[in-house]
């Protein structure tokens, strides 16, 4: 894996090398603009790792084409295995000093890797993150990690950042793999931790152990560089069934990593983590088109072990429709489900 190999404790500034790693299923539609606009970057020392996840649309012609054409660009295909398997092929295969990773359906300003190792030390363990421009389907919204922009190490990276990933409703800084360029020490043995059936969640389980050993993260000022692309029509319709599950999942191999790492408080923080995380699976129960919706959550909401975890944890809730849905949580009867349930269908359709 290429994470996997000696680091030195620091690199020649001039001979970065980043791995842009692009796991890609079923994006036609997009792909060409997130491929161009990676091939575009000012800063000229990368390779584009492209992982066609057994696409059924023409998305792995695409990667052919560009890999032909461009010998910055590998192409790799393989049997469909999710998000996370795809990641761990590019992981697998990376050459570079540092990591970067760009979803298929979004796309990156040209001067990205050029800024973002400008803020580079050398260091082993270092990670930089920018913000993003969420690209909706009726306006453009910048987005800015809640963090004061600045270098943090030390005591300040302890104190500012790592005790506060773990148990807030109000991330300080996402835990999406995108929007971050990762000197790839950071991933060394976390394969572990890395499961495929995870769905929700699934980029926590690589980012949340590369943040806790990171040992220099640098917060950019401004910097919407990277552009996602939010499609609202897919988050109403793509209703998973097995989220509960994904959760479930999620859960177990989060406590593994926080036990691993010793996080402080770690199994209280855990909990509180898991409780937000539980407000997705209410609200895609909500979204079900099938009529048994209520059934179904008081099926996962009155399970022992889901039950125990919320009743014996205190969570802090300040966004007043997740207030709403946490009653929903606590107190799974059905007048109350088929009003958040109505709620929900209006937003949606107000969207």
């Amino acid at each position: 894996m290429g994470a996997g190999k000696s680091v030195e404790d620091h690199y020649d500034r001039a001979a970065y090398k980043i791995s842009v790693i692009v796991p890609v299923y079923n994006k036609e539609q997009y792909l060409e603009q997130c491929i161009d606009s990676i091939l575009a970057q000012t800063y000229g020392e990368l390779e584009l790792l492209l992982i066609d996840d057994e696409s059924t649309d023409a998305s792995g012609k695409i990667c052919d084409r560009y890999r032909d054409a461009d010998a910055r660009v590998r192409v790799f295909h393989q049997k469909n295995g999710g998000p996370t398997a795809a990641v761990m092929t590019g992981l697998r295969e990376a050459v570079g000093e540092y990591y970067t990773f760009v979803d298929s359906d979004d796309y990156v300003s040209t001067d990205m890797l050029q800024k973002m190792t400008e803020c580079l030390s050398g260091c082993r363990g270092e990670i930089v993150c920018c913000n993003h421009v969420l690209e909706k389907q009726k306006e453009t919204v910048p987005v800015l990690l809640p963090l004061e922009p600045g270098v943090y190490e030390g005591k300040r990276l302890e104190e500012e950042i790592r005790d506060k990933l773990l148990g807030r409703e109000e991330r300080i800084i996402s835990m999406s793999r995108c929007m971050k360029l990762c000197e790839r020490s950071v991933f060394e043995n976390n394969e572990k931790y890395y499961d495929t059936k995870i769905r929700l969640g699934d980029d926590f389980n690589l980012i949340y152990p590369a943040l806790l050993a990171a040992s220099r993260i640098v917060i950019m000022k401004n910097a919407l560089f990277y552009h996602y692309r939010y499609v609202e029509d897919s988050i109403v319709h793509d209703y998973d069934p097995n989220m509960a599950e994904s959760v479930a999942r999620w859960y177990r191999a989060v406590r593994k990593i926080v036990c691993d790492h010793h996080v402080p408080d770690g199994e209280a923080k855990l909990d509180r983590e898991y409780c937000y995380m539980m407000l997705y699976v209410i609200k895609n129960e909500l979204r079900s088109p099938g009529r048994d919706y209520v059934r179904r959550i008081r099926s996962i909401f009155t399970e022992p072990e889901v039950r125990g975890r919320i009743d014996g944890t205190a969570v802090h809730v300040t966004s007043r429709a997740n207030a709403l849905l946490f009653l929903g949580i606590r107190y799974p009867n059905a007048l109350l489900l088929r009003i958040l349930r109505l709620i929900i269908k209006g937003y949606d359709r107000r969207r």
